[in-house]
């Protein structure tokens, strides 16, 4: 048992977690109820007070059952469950390469979610090849996922009495509670934007969570243009391969590194204000999006920057210093790969834009 708990905290120490977990009873708040819950499993009472949430996860097909009948809520979850339920929330985006550990399987029910929670720093593995495919997750962990998925900060501190396995009841109050609330950005007071003119979304997406939200922004407008950023030579897995000398790692840390872009804006004078969107790599923007800046006039338009990631804190310095002075900077705003359509809806809300 000792080994356990020490591995965990092993594991606590090394993830950059962040998206969606489950909590003690006693740690979190339960989801407000209305009545007795529709579930469809035999092992779970109608006025649990984890029922809503487990129906609601069911509904919406973030955390299945174990059997047609039976859900198990208090039974540990896995790694590899944790990460399944993740890429469901985040709209199981498309994924290329193995999962590169030695614990894993490529052609799993898991294997999708591993590729992606690994590609976006969501969870890497122990070290040594490891990936810890049916390790539980303890409550700890989950608090800390749970928070960094919402937008927040929490430190590990490898609380004792946390340290037991978060269980399936409580990751399914914990999934609702995340993917049901609004949670808009901190409160800001809005800039002045110009009135009038023309909306371009620009964005640079590799695994198409960047695309999500950039598609969700333009949705707030009658009338916006998407662009997306497309490498001459795309990325692949290899490329992104942190633990190796990668493309990313050698582009990200060569400060001459602009990797060429296929296409370019058409009408770019037309355009009154650029949302610009980007993932975070290495906690900066990637090497790429100073192409594109570099590669037009912003002089005279209002720049808003938004960007997605796992872990990594909201980051525009490298791009805003090549914006030039006579540009209207928008305060930015991070995203969780899985951001709602409300909240995307909120942070423009709050930008004070008008057309």
């Amino acid at each position: 048992m000792k080994k356990v708990i020490l591995r965990l905290f092993a594991l606590s120490l090394c993830l950059p977690l962040c998206a969606c977990g489950g909590q003690a009873a006693d740690h979190s708040p339960e989801p407000t109820r209305s009545g007795a819950a529709d579930v469809p499993f035999t092992d779970v009472p109608a006025d649990a007070d984890y029922a809503e949430a487990v129906a609601w996860c069911h509904e919406k097909g973030i955390l299945k059952g174990i059997s047609d009948t039976t859900f198990e809520p208090d039974t540990s979850l896995s790694r590899a469950m944790l990460v399944t339920a993740l890429y469901r929330a985040a709209g199981e985006p498309a994924v290329s390469g193995a999962p590169g550990f030695t614990d894993t399987r490529a052609g799993t029910w898991y294997s999708n979610a591993v590729v992606w929670a690994n590609q976006q720093g969501v969870v890497r593995g122990y070290g040594n090849g490891l990936f810890g495919t049916d390790d539980p997750v303890s409550v700890e962990q989950m608090e800390v996922i749970l928070a960094r998925y919402t937008g927040k900060e929490q430190e590990w501190v490898g609380d004792p009495t946390k340290a037991q396995a978060a269980v399936r009841a409580q990751v399914a109050v914990a999934l609702m509670a995340a993917l049901k609330a609004e949670t808009p950005g901190p409160e800001v007071t809005p800039e002045p934007a110009p009135e009038g003119g023309r909306v371009l979304v620009a964005y640079f997406s590799n695994t198409n969570n960047t695309k999500g939200v950039a598609e969700k922004i333009a949705a707030c407008f009658d009338h916006a243009d998407l662009y997306q950023i497309v490498p001459e030579v795309p990325y692949t897995a290899a490329d992104l391969n942190y633990n190796t000398d990668c493309r990313a790692n050698r582009e990200q840390n060569d400060p001459e590194a602009r990797p060429a872009i296929s296409g370019s804006v058409e009408d770019w004078e037309d355009y009154d204000v650029v949302f610009l969107g980007y993932p975070i790599w290495w906690g900066v923007p990637p090497k790429i999006m100073q192409t594109f800046m570099e590669s037009y006039d912003f002089g005279g338009k209002t720049v808003i920057p938004f960007c997605t990631s796992g872990s990594s804190g909201y980051n525009d310095r490298a791009v805003q210093e090549l914006a030039g002075d006579d540009v209207t900077w928008l305060t930015g705003r991070r995203f969780s790969g899985g951001a709602g359509q409300e909240a995307v809806e909120s942070w423009v809300d709050s930008l004070g834009l008008e057309f």
